[in-house]
């Protein structure tokens, strides 16, 4: 499967001119909106070279599209060609990856083909480097020529394109002890293992929804990191297959097969298992909608909820929580924490099982 834009493909090279104007560090100059909006709110985007002397040119090779809305894309359409034709459609009338339906979009892996001569932002990587993007496709100006496959597993698409990285953007290069697509998968999601380390203490209990998921995995192992062996991780994944990877991975205590769309099932068995005390940490990260009362009502009265998922209703948990007379503690994670990629990638470092899976998962075929 292969989808080409009309429109002609860009020469992307180190000596191509840009402009001699520098760019709004927080990219307000590339939108096109009748008012004055961030990126990420805007409805479309300026993705036209060349380049403002502050940005960095991107020529791109894979996606990752996030999951909620991959999974939102995969269940409007009849093949993976309705996928890409979705992704092209985005950039073509948007200037950008942005699914509209979730409000999410995901992040890129690819190489830097310009710098900005003014260029002064965090990126510490040159020209000719592989590196993921660790902000959002919902503000990234992305102008796709072709989309070469669409990957259902990894939620990844070969692509033949180019974006643009503000000044105020962060990247990471790619490692080169772990496959390009492995990587990527790691950076999508580093936040979500980051912000769950900050919150786990010794001893405590944490419950994982959407344990299976690479944000559940990566999250289970920061947890167990944190909380050691006097402490309790329960996972809760509803698929048969990613449940049993879970269980061989060994790093959950419990592992229940349950459909966190069902809060009374997830609550009353999380019960069970904590003497009715719940979780200290409960960690929602679940890619698909209505999941948020199982989190609240697992977690303890004085316990902390954090929601990571894009498929996350702030309504349906602040009301929830309101509802159920939940005293818990809620934390809406953002996708960023400092240091989030070096920690994730940490992580596959020191398990060489986490390090296989991923390899294994989202890389092998």
């Amino acid at each position: 499967m292969a989808l080409r834009s009309k429109n002609p493909k860009a020469k992307l090279t180190g000596n191509a001119p840009e402009r001699s104007t520098l760019g709004h560090p927080l990219g307000l100059h590339r939108v096109i909106d009748e008012k004055t909006r961030l990126p990420q709110a805007a409805d479309r985007l300026d993705n036209s070279l060349p380049i403002y002397s502050n940005e960095i040119l991107i020529e791109v090779e894979r996606l990752n599209i996030d999951a909620a809305s991959f999974v939102q894309m995969e269940k409007e359409s009849r093949s993976s060609a309705d996928i890409a034709l979705a992704v092209m459609a985005n950039c073509q009338k948007q200037g950008k990856q942005h699914n509209r339906v979730t409000g999410s979009g995901g992040m890129l892996l690819g190489t830097i083909r310009q710098i900005g001569s003014k260029y002064r932002g965090p990126v510490k990587a040159k020209v000719g480097d592989s590196i993921a993007t660790l902000v959002s496709l919902t503000l990234t100006p992305l102008s796709l020529e072709r989309v070469e496959t669409v990957d259902t597993t990894s939620h990844q698409l070969l692509v033949n394109g180019y974006a643009i990285l503000f000044e105020s953007g962060i990247a990471d290069k790619i490692p080169a002890d772990l496959p390009e697509r492995a990587a990527l998968s790691v950076f999508d999601v580093a936040g979500a293992p980051a912000l769950v380390a900050a919150h786990c203490k010794p001893g405590k209990k944490v419950v994982i929804i959407g344990a299976g998921g690479k944000a559940g995995i990566l999250s289970c192992f920061a947890a167990r990191q944190k909380v050691g062996k006097s402490g309790k991780i329960i996972g809760v994944e509803p698929y048969g297959p990613a449940a049993k990877e879970l269980r061989e991975l060994g790093i959950c205590d419990e592992v229940l097969e349950i459909d966190a769309t069902n809060p009374i099932a997830v609550s009353s068995s999380v019960g069970k298992l904590t003497r009715d005390k719940m979780g200290d940490v409960v960690v929602n990260v679940a890619s698909v909608p209505d999941t948020e009362m199982s989190a609240v009502l697992s977690t303890g009265a004085k316990g902390t909820a954090i929601f990571f998922g894009m498929a996350t209703s702030f309504t349906k948990v602040a009301l929830g929580a309101e509802g159920v007379a939940s005293s818990a503690k809620l934390i809406f994670g953002n996708g960023y924490y400092p240091g989030h990629s070096t920690y994730a990638l940490s992580l596959l470092k020191k398990y060489p099982k986490l390090k296989a899976l991923f390899i294994k998962r989202y890389a092998s075929n």
